[in-house]
């Protein structure tokens, strides 16, 4: 995403690494957080036709994603403001879509 939205920046000594720690944090957030969330956010979700994943992917995967890696380490991926990140969980939803359905994850 940081090569197609101009408003991610990647910060770190070389960029790559801001990328794959944001990207490493980003994995992890949403194997072990997000199966309970998205749980307990079904009914809002339901109400929603499914926008409101959407917030939660941008809040809970990339905007805390983003906030541990640069607190923690001191690299990562910046995302200058609402609008991009809602674009690129837009984005992160599309490209998780058809990953699933070519998978075929159940």
């Amino acid at each position: 995403m940081v090569a197609l939205l101009p408003g991610f920046t990647a910060i770190g000594s070389p960029p790559v690494l801001g990328v794959a720690a944001f990207a490493l944090f980003m994995a992890l957030l949403d194997a072990s957080i997000r199966p309970i969330v998205n749980l307990l956010s079904l009914p809002l979700t339901f109400l929603t036709s499914g926008i409101f994943a959407l917030v939660l992917n941008w809040v809970f995967i990339m905007e805390l994603a983003s906030w541990l890696v640069s607190s923690l380490f001191h690299v990562g991926v910046t995302i200058g403001g609402f609008r991009w990140a809602v674009l690129g969980s837009l984005i992160m939803s599309i490209v998780s879509g058809i990953v699933s359905s070519v998978i075929g994850a159940d």
